[in-house]
């Protein structure tokens, strides 16, 4: 597989952009620009966030709390700032007691860390939700190796979850399934 084009089609997912923050061993604020970031679970609650194993930020996370930041569309500085085109302007940094996050964002999702897992050349964070922070601000976008803002609703239709559930879908909590009888040749 051309890692290029792989990476060109990974780059058609439009995601959302979140900066990714902790305290390093020696207590100072770190952060890093990810889009590699997924909701896992509700119960428990779980979130997963994708690190390139070089990354600074992925030795900062090993055993330690961190934040997940939505970052607001209007953030795109700090996205820059935290993928390595620092800012001169001052950071937004929030204190907070298990990780620091940041202000300004469209929310902001505090982990306790669960546990890490090989992901090929990215090290896969599991964290556990103790704290969310979510605002009315419209979410940072990234798409084809750019910034996107929302666009306008397509429909007003929620979702309400996957119809493959068995507790609200096509099927009911008490449908058997059997294997179908294997055909002679």
């Amino acid at each position: 597989m051309d890692p290029r084009t792989l990476r060109s089609t990974y780059g058609r997912f439009a995601t959302g952009v979140t900066v990714i923050t902790c305290r390093t061993q020696d207590g100072h604020y770190h952060g890093a620009t990810v889009t590699a970031f997924t909701p896992i679970s509700l119960d428990p609650p779980l979130v997963q966030v994708a690190l390139t194993r070089t990354a600074k930020a992925a030795g900062h996370l090993v055993g330690a709390s961190f934040a997940v930041n939505v970052l607001a569309a209007d953030q795109v500085d700090v996205a820059m700032h935290f993928a390595g085109r620092p800012s001169p302007d001052p950071l937004p940094w929030l204190d907070g007691a298990r990780a620091p996050s940041l202000a300004g964002t469209a929310a902001s999702i505090i982990c306790d860390p669960w546990r890490a897992d090989d992901g090929g050349d990215h090290v896969l964070f599991l964290g556990e939700c103790v704290d969310v922070r979510a605002t009315e601000r419209a979410p940072l976008l990234f798409h084809d190796s750019a910034f996107h803002h929302i666009g306008q609703r397509t429909s007003d239709t929620v979702w309400l979850g996957c119809q493959d559930d068995p507790h609200a879908g096509w099927f009911d909590a008490t449908a058997r399934f059997h294997p179908a009888p294997a055909r002679s040749s």
